[in-house]
């Protein structure tokens, strides 16, 4: 098979664990654009914090897009414009402010250009303003503000509290909104039925491509449905065994030893 499209996940699988691209793999990639492919990125981050990896990678040199928020928001790197996009119902971050603070743990909504916190900024929310290179807004009294028209909301705290209220969050929130684990501390909020492999059947019909030629990699939970969709669904060696059941190949070397220069080479 001729694959024509290559969709990295970023963080735990094109970034290492110090959120860098390592240079070989920046290199494999830069390579097989100029050879002709497509590459993408999608991830859970917002717009702000998937642009400067594209940039490493030179995505915007070749016409590309990101998906963002999960695949909730897709962007053209070329004209920077949005040209897809869901929104979460107005209600839910006001409710998903009330179960965290009776939960005790973080919750945030991405505005634009800023993450609005509803709860005091944790340990973990610092961090996904880090990532992101979004600045953080407290707004105390959340839940009796306005209703909000966001992408996605983020709720944040240690992992073994985030595994224990998972279960239940995700049958509240079951008709209106999907639940992922991007990171032991993280757990997104997204608008029902939108994932990465969502945004993705959007996209391919704009690029031309047909998802048989298409290469997705990934790491965690969030990643699950597109690497069941992909013409060729590849796990990270450091992805959990619930990950990497579902797809078609296992990498040999995880993201701190350059993953995905395994997979330019081996399938490009």
């Amino acid at each position: 098979m001729d694959y024509e499209l290559l969709v990295l996940d970023i963080d735990g699988t094109v970034t290492n664990s110090e959120k860098e691209v390592m240079s070989r793999t920046r290199d494999e990639v830069i390579r097989i654009q100029k050879q002709g492919v497509k590459v993408v990125l999608a991830s859970g981050r917002p717009p702000e914090g998937i642009l400067p990896v594209a940039r490493t990678l030179q995505l915007d040199q070749y016409d590309s897009y990101l998906l963002a928020f999960n695949g909730g928001k897709i962007i053209c790197l070329q004209t920077e414009e949005c040209i897809f996009e869901r929104h979460l119902p107005a209600h839910i971050p006001k409710r998903l402010w009330k179960d965290a603070k009776e939960q005790g743990i973080g919750m945030a909504a991405y505005g634009k250009g800023v993450i609005l916190a509803g709860t005091l900024p944790d340990r973990y929310l610092k961090l996904e303003s880090s990532v992101s290179r979004m600045p953080i807004e407290y707004h105390g009294n959340l839940g009796n503000e306005r209703d909000l028209v966001v992408n996605q909301c983020i709720l944040t705290g240690d992992p073994d509290v985030l595994d224990r209220i998972e279960p239940t969050l995700f049958y509240r929130y079951f008709h209106e909104a999907e639940i992922f684990h991007s990171e032991p501390f993280y757990l997104e909020v997204s608008p029902k039925n939108v994932d990465k492999a969502y945004g993705l059947k959007y996209l391919l019909p704009v690029l031309g491509i047909p998802r048989e030629k298409m290469v997705c990699c990934g790491d965690s939970y969030n990643d699950v449905r597109m690497l069941q969709y992909a013409g060729k669904g590849v796990a990270m060696k450091n992805a959990p065994e619930s990950v990497k059941v579902v797809a078609d190949f296992v990498t040999e070397r995880d993201n701190d030893h350059d993953g995905i220069a395994e997979v330019v080479k081996r399938f490009f």
